[in-house]
């Protein structure tokens, strides 16, 4: 019995989820209220705060499904890392750089709505400013890692690079299906710049 209780619980919690993502798609973070999301649900405010405590927690959800997805796991030094994208900062060449580019563009289309939903929220709820900059700064401490371990540049200006670098790749993934080009011609230009910035001769 205590296990189909624990099974319900965890459908009801993913049923919210679910339904609070498409409506965070549709109308708005700032738009979507808890009674919207729960009566969307079939459920009751009661219900959604008895799984969520508010819905910022539904944020913090939403990036731990982000990490999965982008294959993040835990990190006790900085959150979450990424092993390949660490080492491709080590690399440094540009054929290694236009090679990880190219599978990370795999996981746009998926990952897209994650951060257009996040951001959204960022925009409007400085808890969620600070859970979506902290977490753009553990890509961020990836690269500075492999710059470390490569000892490229000087340590001074690593977190710049890496920084420049991660804008670059979030505002691409973000946006590039709405540029007139396609998307060989903009990995190419994106490592490229990559390279420049992290790059090894």
């Amino acid at each position: 019995m205590a296990s189909l209780r624990a099974t319900q619980k965890a459908m009801t919690r993913k049923l919210l989820f679910d339904t609070a993502f498409e409506l965070f798609q549709a109308k708005g973070y700032a738009a979507t209220t808890v009674d919207d999301i729960a009566a969307a649900a079939g459920t009751t405010r009661q219900t959604f705060y008895a799984h969520y405590p508010s819905r910022a927690d539904l944020m913090r959800v939403l990036i731990g499904e982000l990490n999965t997805h982008l294959e993040r796991i835990a990190s006790p030094a900085h959150g979450s890392t990424a092993r390949a994208l660490v080492a491709v900062a080590a690399d440094g060449s540009r054929d290694a750089i236009a090679r990880w580019l190219h599978e990370a563009s795999g996981q746009w289309d998926t990952i897209r709505p994650y951060l257009t939903v996040a951001f959204d929220a960022a925009a409007v709820d400085p808890e969620l400013r600070q859970l979506v900059a902290q977490w753009l700064e553990e890509g961020i401490a990836d690269i500075i890692d492999g710059l470390n371990e490569a000892d490229r540049f000087p340590a001074g200006t690593r977190h710049t690079r890496a920084a420049l670098a991660m804008a670059q790749l979030d505002f691409t993934a973000r946006n590039w299906e709405h540029w007139d080009a396609p998307l060989e011609d903009v990995l190419d230009v994106l490592a490229d710049g990559w390279h420049d910035l992290l790059g090894r001769d």
